[in-house]
């Protein structure tokens, strides 16, 4: 009888702007191995390949084909949009719409910024076309399809040497048929092209929202897919022969070939999956109530979890002032996306954020990155202009010689010469003020993200617990705790990379939706099933090409509901009961009544309500890999000492002699007090006086104050 267990290996890579991380996990024991190399902006395959083999190199790693499947988070979508390097790509829309993208929206980011511009459109003028053809809103044929116009656009977009194409035709999420004529005679005579119809990529009334997402989706396409092409080679190469998925935008993942089709669903893939790692951490750890902060090298990203689940919205934009806000349609300014997404805030604080003094003579830090090239000053790789990593060099935070395991050796001379010269002469500051002073900036903007995701949302932060990772996070989360009011503190294990951790804790996740626009004294709930029904046999088709690491496909339905003659709509899982009756729609209706009510105030319960939306979620499970628990037990914290050093505390009026711990010997159950540095290969976290670190059977650091 064979009693061998069979073993199974995971990776997860996130390529960011300063650094990529990456995470292999052995199913069945929970044992981590992680890496970290800096990201390679020019050619992020570089980076996420380097990553990978140093995962396989290392000592207790697997042979590469016992790799079950690699999971892949990248920004290479969204940087080609804010870089405007997207593909060029022709529009086809109907005949009197060939500005709708010109027009774009009449409303500004700041309602009294008079010298606002709109973002230049991604497709010219030129490369907009026309074509004969009318449906009004409910489907039906006003004007039929001329497929002698269409094929006359289509010898003319033949000559303009693009390399994408988007259909956008008026209504045509209420009947595909003339988009699908559209795409046949396009396919037929430019078949190497990417072409996306809205009708497939978002079907969902709203004409410019629908032509801006598969406007995005089509000028992406040519560079996600050759992108993907890449990493998928080069894994083939190293001997890895498991699936190769990627992160959406909403938080699950989906097959290389869905994203080389539809590109604009993982967008945002980058910054959903260090909300995701928060997420599954809390939960497994019993805490369903967090706030998750994600500080990398050039962004930090802040999102909310409730009752152990993430916030999702499809009302974003990316590019220019991007950002999220259900109610909003993501702020005014970029492009805007209507495809699901984790609801975070992002801003330019990461360690590479570049301080500066203002014409006014204040000081300043970020947006702008020093990202991974040149870099922070202190790394030596050409850097001149002081950042937050280069700020927390000289107060004593990073050791200069075990930054990233040691891997890369800091310069504190240049990094003091950099803050004296940009920030202290010109401020009359000494460098360790100055220093202090750009942390405490950065803190100030990152405590407003916070304050976004959870004050301005409805939420107390006392009732959550703030979860910081990513390599800069720990550095700063108990500062931040106490400017924003949560109590508790969590540090995962190994934070610097928990966001590759993340891609392994997620299920394979795709998005149906439908518009219906019908008003509760007039809806045939028969029609209702059978657009679920629908919705959900699309699903089936897409999970059974697409999900091999998964289990049977689940369902989640939603419907999105206003009242009527409201302009937004709120988004509301379905009643439990499956079927569609008047029962489900009673409690359907006052579930939108409570959630109106919390979410402005108040609720109307005469007023007739629209079914705009409906939306099916199909869902197929991946095992998640389980936490690992600490061998060792209790024990004084002694034996974890490397050292001590002086590190700046300003509540001590400057610099106070710190003991400094090795994180990998601590033991499971381990209290002491600060102020004191804790050190490990990928991050460094720091306990001011007055907090008190435990640690968990699972090696996580939680943080409280001791008053």
């Amino acid at each position: 009888m064979n009693n061998k267990i069979m073993r199974t290996f995971r990776i997860g890579v996130d390529v960011g702007g300063t650094f990529t991380d990456g995470t292999l996990v052995d199913s069945s024991t929970g044992t981590v191995i992680t890496s970290k190399v800096l990201s390679t902006p020019s050619d992020p395959s570089i980076g996420f390949i380097e990553a990978v083999n140093k995962l396989l190199g290392m000592e207790g790693s697997p042979s590469p084909q016992d790799i079950e499947h690699v999971v892949h988070a990248t920004t290479v979508a969204t940087n080609a949009i804010i870089e405007g390097k997207t593909a060029k790509t022709a529009f086809i829309t109907t005949e009197g719409f060939r500005d709708m993208l010109e027009i774009a929206r009449q409303i500004r980011p700041s309602l009294y910024d008079l010298q606002f511009e709109k973002p230049k459109p991604l497709v010219q003028r030129q490369l907009c076309f026309e074509v004969p053809e009318r449906l009004d809103a409910k489907g039906s044929i006003i004007k039929p399809l001329d497929d002698e116009a269409v094929k006359n656009v289509v010898d003319q977009i033949a000559k303009l040497d693009v390399e994408a194409v988007a259909v956008c035709l008026l209504h045509s999420y209420r009947n595909s048929d003339h988009e699908n004529r559209v795409g046949k005679i396009l396919k037929s005579k430019l078949p190497n092209l990417a072409i996306s119809l809205s009708s497939n990529v978002v079907p969902e009334f709203r004409e410019y929202f629908r032509a801006s997402t598969t406007v995005i989706n089509s000028a992406v396409a040519p560079l996600v897919g050759k992108y993907l092409t890449s990493i998928t080679r080069k894994l083939t190469e190293s001997g890895i022969r498991g699936d190769l998925l990627v992160m959406q935008s909403s938080g699950g993942v989906y097959s290389v070939e869905s994203a080389v089709s539809s590109p604009v669903f993982m967008v945002e893939s980058g910054p959903a999956a260090g909300a995701v790692a928060a997420a599954n951490l809390g939960s497994s750890l019993g805490f369903p109530n967090i706030i998750s902060l994600d500080m990398g090298g050039t962004t930090a990203k802040a999102s909310l979890v409730q009752n152990g689940r993430l916030n999702v919205t499809k009302d974003y934009s990316v590019g220019d002032m991007s950002k999220t806000g259900s109610g909003a349609f993501g702020g005014a300014s970029g492009y805007p996306i209507r495809t699901p997404v984790v609801d975070l805030v992002e801003i330019g604080a990461g360690g590479g954020s570049i301080a500066w003094v203002d014409s006014g003579g204040a000081l300043r830090v970020g947006p702008h990155s020093a990202g991974a090239d040149p870099g922070p000053v202190c790394y030596g790789g050409g850097g001149i202009q002081p950042t937050i990593t280069d700020a927390n060099l000289v107060l004593g935070r990073l050791d200069p010689q075990y930054f990233a395991g040691g891997e890369i050796i800091l310069d504190l001379d240049r990094a003091r010469a950099a803050i004296d010269k940009y920030c202290a002469k010109p401020l009359g500051l000494s460098i360790e003020g100055a220093g202090f002073g750009i942390i405490e900036i950065a803190n100030t903007a990152m405590v407003n993200a916070l304050r976004l995701v959870s004050v301005q949302r409805g939420h107390d932060p006392r009732d959550f617990m703030l979860i910081a990772f990513g390599g800069a996070g720990p550095a700063h989360a108990v500062r931040l705790a106490e400017q924003a009011g949560i109590p508790r503190v969590l540090i995962p294990l190994a934070p610097g990379t928990a966001s590759a951790l993340g891609l392994l804790a997620t299920d394979v996740r795709m998005e149906r939706s439908s518009s219906l626009i019908v008003r509760s004294d007039s809806i045939d709930l028969s029609v209702i099933a059978d657009e679920f029904k629908r919705l959900e046999g699309e699903g089936i088709k897409a999970h059974k090409s697409a999900a091999s690491s998964s289990a049977p496909p689940f369902f989640e339905r939603a419907v999105e509901m206003r009242y009527w003659g409201q302009s937004f709509e709120l988004n509301l899982p379905t009643p439990k009961e499956k079927t569609v009756n008047d029962v489900w729609l009673n409690k359907l209706i006052e579930s939108f009544h409570k959630a109106h009510e919390k979410t402005y105030g108040f609720r109307a319960d005469n007023e007739l309500i629209e079914i705009v939306n409906l939306r099916v979620t199909t869902v197929g499970k991946i095992t998640r890999p389980r936490m690992k628990e600490l061998e060792k037990k209790g024990g004084d914290v002694s034996i974890a000492l490397k050292g001590t050093r002086e590190v700046y505390f300003d509540e001590q009026g400057g610099m106070l002699e710190t003991p400094v711990y090795n994180r990998e010997s601590l033991n499971a159950g381990m209290i002491f007090s600060g102020p004191g540095i804790i050190e490990e290969s990928d991050s460094t976290t720091v306990i001011p006086p007055g907090w008190m670190a435990e640690v968990d059977n699972f090696g996580n650091l939680t943080l409280k104050s001791e008053q």
